[in-house]
């Protein structure tokens, strides 16, 4: 009989991951705001692969990290992905429940299909995008003063690390998922 050592750390992985969602669902960070641009959540609609609508919130969470740190977007990026409107604590908490929806897809795809190997291939994914996204707002953390912005700030900043630690309890990609992921 094979040891199912993979299979458990998936499920640790998961478990972790759930508990995250628990936790920043019910952190009660701000009132409740389109935390997706329309034409975002219609993207994320349309696309039912889970390393895809991945892709479509780590881009949308990754757009609102660029306005933050320097607000200029290009107009073709507006109009495919819509404008991104809000002060920094709207945006900061755009972008800890984009993390959060994040989670609760893979949480989806999980309870359904355990052994889905998109699940690590997108926590993966996911932990490389909170990484950049922490860089680009750590420094910034003395600046968010205002109570709102500073609680949205943290709850990112928790977010992120803890997909960050999911991932690292992960094990190693197969030599298998490995190629075909390098030749996408």
């Amino acid at each position: 009989m094979k040891p199912r050592i993979p299979s458990l750390a998936l499920s640790t992985c998961l478990v972790f991951l759930m508990q995250l969602t628990f936790v920043a669902g019910h952190s009660g960070i701000r009132p409740k705001r389109d935390h997706l641009t329309r034409q975002e959540a219609d993207m994320l609609r349309d696309t039912q692969e889970l390393d895809k609508r991945i892709n479509v919130l780590i881009k949308a969470a990754e757009r609102r990290a660029a306005i933050i740190t320097s607000p200029n977007t290009s107009q073709a990026e507006t109009e495919l992905w819509g404008e991104i409107k809000g002060t920094r604590a709207d945006l900061l908490y755009d972008i800890s429940m984009i993390l959060d929806e994040a989670i609760t897809n893979i949480d989806d795809v999980s309870g359904r299909d355990e052994r889905n190997p998109l699940i690590p291939k997108s926590i993966r994914k996911l932990a490389e995008a909170s990484t950049r996204i922490i860089a680009k707002l750590l420094p910034l953390g003395d600046k968010f003063e205002e109570r709102s912005e500073r609680r949205s700030y943290e709850q990112v900043m928790e977010n992120a690390a803890s997909i960050i630690e999911a991932a690292g309890k992960l094990p190693p990609p197969s030599a298998k998922s490995k190629k075909k992921s390098d030749n996408r």
